[in-house]
């Protein structure tokens, strides 16, 4: 039967590993130090045996030898320094590049589980939903629900699926953004509205103000505020808000979307915007979600020369800013 190894073990063994080859080359290193000084040692010694004390340059012959054992001495200490300098930094970047390379290992392999579970969930409620149209006479209003929620469930298949494709393009380099004028507020405000039909029950209050305009490209705006909408309702509880805020500042504008979920740790807000990340323990975590959506956000936001960063709310959550320049 195969074991497979948790990441904690794969580090653990990586971190010793690492170490044992480290010290043994630091090893090496000094007993090649130590077998070049006997070398030289001994090489001045049997030159001064040979020396002969009645002659008149015997003093001068010395000094010599010993000056040359003390160049010797130089140089060994100096390229000894050099290649201990050089297997430091060698052996720290390929630890670090191992340990990354473990780690986006384990994201990636917590992606393709997550993304496997947000695509065959919206599938099977479709296909839930439609068999029972097909199979039971319901009634106009019972049809309606239903097939409003396999639009629902459409939708969110569509956004998953834009999500992984936009990011694949990323990540090739083939995505160039468009740049025309567009309506900021119009955009802000129709996303708005689709998560409120989407979800009657939550508290999503909305403040924008009318008439803003950006260059860039719609379907990656849509994209960037649907992704925070969508990641500020799946941390918050149902009972509470998540606020929408588009304003003017100066020649900016502020798009903000703050929610009362569990907040973000302060060593972690710099990490939800990596690919794959997410925060909290994976073992514990029961929210959905592939870790694109923010990965995504900020490369959209940096792609129309913008900045997105994420801050506290209170008295809890989070709320995360878009700042872009206006045209006015």
């Amino acid at each position: 039967m195969t074991v497979r190894l948790s990441m904690r073990q794969k580090l653990t063994m990586v971190t010793i590993v690492y170490w044992v080859l480290l010290s043994y080359m630091i090893a090496a290193l000094v007993w090649w130090f130590i077998a070049l000084q006997n070398q030289n040692s001994l090489m001045a010694s049997m030159r001064l045996v040979e020396l002969k004390k009645d002659d008149p340059h015997y003093i001068e012959k010395v000094t010599l030898i010993e000056d040359a054992r003390g160049r010797k001495i130089a140089q060994y200490i100096g390229e000894g320094s050099t290649f201990l300098a050089l297997i430091i930094v060698g052996a720290v970047f390929v630890f670090r590049a191992t340990r990354r390379q473990l780690m986006l290992s384990q994201q990636q392999q917590n992606f393709m589980m997550a993304v496997t579970h947000e695509l065959k969930t919206p599938i099977a409620v479709a296909m839930l939903n439609l068999e029972t149209l097909q199979k039971r006479k319901l009634d106009i209003d019972k049809q309606q629900k239903l097939i409003g929620n396999t639009l629902q469930e459409a939708n969110r298949l569509n956004t998953l699926c834009n999500n992984i494709l936009f990011a694949a393009q990323l990540d090739a380099g083939a995505y160039k953004p468009s740049q025309v004028e567009i309506n900021w507020s119009n955009i802000v405000a129709n996303c708005a509205k689709d998560f409120i039909n989407r979800y009657p029950n939550r508290n999503i209050p909305v403040n924008i103000t009318d008439g803003l305009h950006i260059m860039g490209e719609e379907l990656l705006l849509q994209m960037l505020v649907n992704n925070l909408i969508e990641n500020a309702l799946k941390y918050t509880p149902k009972e509470a808000s998540v606020a929408i805020s588009l304003q003017a500042e100066g020649n900016k504008m502020l798009l903000q979307v703050a929610d009362e979920g569990i907040g973000i740790a302060e060593e972690e807000k710099k990490r939800v915007f990596e690919k794959f990340y997410r925060s909290g323990d994976e073992k514990l975590r029961n929210t959905k979600g592939t870790g694109l959506g923010l990965y995504l956000c900020k490369k959209i936001v940096q792609g129309h020369k913008g900045t997105i960063a994420v801050s506290n709310n209170q008295p809890k959550g989070s709320i995360f800013t878009v700042i872009f320049n206006g045209l006015f």
